[in-house]
């Protein structure tokens, strides 16, 4: 039925295995490091916690000598107590050192003070309240393995074993251009036959959140020459190069040629829905992907084909998104013979809706949904199946 065209994961497939890292490392502040991809992975060179500590405010002590103790010292977080005396107690504080001697913490909402002394109302048991040593992290031990893109709570777990600075790959430069007489900016004069540029907006967004160094060329005019000059000067700054429009065999389609004339391309027809053109080249070091023109193509065919290869171009490992199974709460009874990825989004009732209408060109339902169902080829969906979500929350990370 798809007779001609590539499936989606086939193309997927051929793009990854010509994706590399970039080379080059730098070591940044680990304090600026959030979101960028480590290049080796980190080890702890300290136990942590380093010291048995207290997990409650309350009292260190030596359960063989009772519950009614002496209040012979006060720990507080950040200092060192003495080892405890017999028949006493320390007044010890949620992450104080646990002094010697003491083998439980009792908290202090089972305790009560009678002058010097504190009374217990619970016998305690051995080690209660007490964060044993390296119980966290062992010295030595792996804290975070290369080729993750490191989260806000990555970069504290390396501040909290005194990594002060990380290796991670350097950005990726990625070039955008877009082609057509017809596009227009936001604020100029809309002439007729003329359209605004929502590409440009959507693709460079794009590019900023998977953190790229990104360099916008603009609109190029429709000819040849153009063409072939801005695509020189974007493969010879970037790593990879992405265009939207102009990749089809139309006697305006100017990037096909301009491309083979500087490099070498593949050019695909992708059993999928939206987004059928895709091409895949290089232009001279430089990658080149080329997205269909028509804005809900593109932005698709972006999110399932250009993410992972900016992903692992990045350096990351894990690449592909990571789908949830959730309720369809709406029937598809005439499906398309390719795959499709439709816009839907939550409802109140913990299942998915869909935008009522799938058309390519309607941008309006990229912005209301919450993601893409990936929905097989010539499948249909009944009211209460369960589908394959995509997330935007794991499609944009």
């Amino acid at each position: 039925m798809n007779k001609g065209l590539l499936s989606v994961d086939e193309a997927l497939a051929q793009m990854l295995s010509q994706a590399r890292p970039v080379a080059e490392v730098e070591e940044v502040a680990t304090l600026e490091a959030t979101r960028r991809v480590l290049a080796r992975s980190q080890r702890s060179t300290m136990d942590v916690p380093p010291l048995d500590n207290s997990a409650m405010d309350g009292y260190a002590v030596r359960i063989a000598d009772g519950l009614t103790l002496k209040v012979g010292q006060r720990i507080m977080a950040g200092s060192v107590g003495h080892p405890l005396k017999p028949g006493t107690a320390a007044r010890i504080f949620t992450g104080a050192p646990i002094p010697s001697g003491a083998d439980a913490v009792v908290m202090q909402e089972h305790c009560s003070i009678a002058g010097d002394e504190v009374r217990i109302s619970r016998k305690p048991e051995a080690g209660q309240w007490i964060r044993r040593v390296a119980s966290d992290i062992a010295k030595g031990a792996e804290i975070l393995p290369a080729g993750k893109r490191l989260l806000p709570q990555d970069t504290g777990l390396a501040a909290s074993v005194g990594i002060r600075t990380l290796p991670v790959y350097r950005k990726l430069r990625l070039g955008l251009f877009f082609t057509g007489d017809e596009l227009v900016m936001p604020g100029e004069p809309l002439a007729p036959g003329r359209i605004y540029n929502s590409n440009r907006f959507t693709l460079r967004g794009l590019g900023e959140v998977f953190g790229c160094e990104l360099t916008d060329y603009g609109i190029v005019p429709d000819s040849l020459q153009a063409t072939r000059e801005v695509l020189r000067r974007a493969a010879s700054e970037c790593d990879l190069v992405v265009t939207s429009g102009g990749v089809s065999v139309g006697d305006a389609d100017y990037v096909k040629p301009a491309v083979e004339a500087e490099g070498e391309l593949l050019m695909w027809r992708i059993a999928m829905k939206p987004g059928r053109p895709l091409a895949f080249g290089n232009v001279g070091k430089a990658f080149f992907i080329g997205l269909p023109g028509n804005p809900v193509s593109s932005f698709v065919t972006f999110l399932i084909f250009v993410r992972p290869f900016i992903l692992k171009a990045q350096g990351m490992t894990d690449t592909g998104p990571r789908a949830i199974a959730a309720r369809a709460d709406f029937d598809w009874p005439e499906p398309d013979s390719r795959r499709e990825f439709l816009r839907a989004k939550w409802n109140a009732q913990g299942g998915l809706e869909l935008y009522p209408t799938q058309d390519s060109a309607v941008l309006t339902s990229t912005a209301w949904a919450d993601g893409l169902i990936d929905n097989p080829a010539a499948h249909a969906i009944r009211k209460g199946d369960n589908v394959r979500f995509l997330p935007y929350a794991e499609l944009f990370w």
